[in-house]
């Protein structure tokens, strides 16, 4: 039952409101998650629900197609954004929002920015080695002994971002983080 029919219409009308400028918020700023207006549509209807939905019900809601809504959810899932749940007596898959934000955020850094890191740091690695190599097979050339020296320094420089960005990544990953930047700052406790 929709909690919502248990209030007069005026009342209903400027939740409605206030819920869909959120929504809309929320599906035009999901491109900085890598997903598409549409599902953060989808994430942002789900976000206002007050017990998961199926993929029936989602694609009723959102007049989209059971595949599209599929896709979406998918995608959600993937993020660890939305959560697919159990219900007794339930054959059909449910969902719903991860209602801890600071745990998704958390969560799609780590998983974005290690794939990276992995990535990067190979390819650093891998050259370095390869102009250590030539750096040692020509000691005598001071041209190219310059040139080599001042890559290796940028490379050198770079490695040492990325293994910060590491070390940033493992503290979101273990929640400490939130002992740098807690979740609440000291003036949300006089609100």
């Amino acid at each position: 039952m929709d909690q919502l029919q248990n209030i007069s219409s005026d009342k209903e009308v400027i939740i409605q409101k206030a819920r869909k400028r959120v929504i809309e918020s929320i599906g035009k700023n999901m491109d900085l998650y890598g997903v598409t207006q549409s599902i953060g549509h989808l994430y942002g209807m789900l976000f206002f629900q007050n017990k998961p939905m199926t993929l029936d019900e989602m694609g009723e809601a959102m007049e989209m197609s059971k595949t599209s809504m599929s896709t979406g959810v998918r995608t959600l899932v993937d993020l660890k954004m939305v959560n697919k749940v159990w219900e007794k007596g339930t054959r059909k898959d449910l969902y719903e929002v991860e209602m801890d934000w600071f745990q998704t955020f958390s969560d799609y850094f780590s998983l974005k920015w290690r794939k990276a890191l992995e990535i990067n740091l190979s390819s650093l690695n891998k050259s370095k080695n390869e102009l250590k190599q030539l750096k040692q097979l020509y000691p005598d050339d001071a041209v190219l002994q310059a040139i080599l020296q001042t890559d290796l320094d940028k490379i050198d420089e770079a490695i040492r971002y990325y293994q910060w960005l590491d070390r940033l990544i493992d503290s979101f990953e273990t929640g400490d983080i939130f002992n740098l930047i807690p979740k609440d700052s000291p003036d949300d406790h006089n609100n």
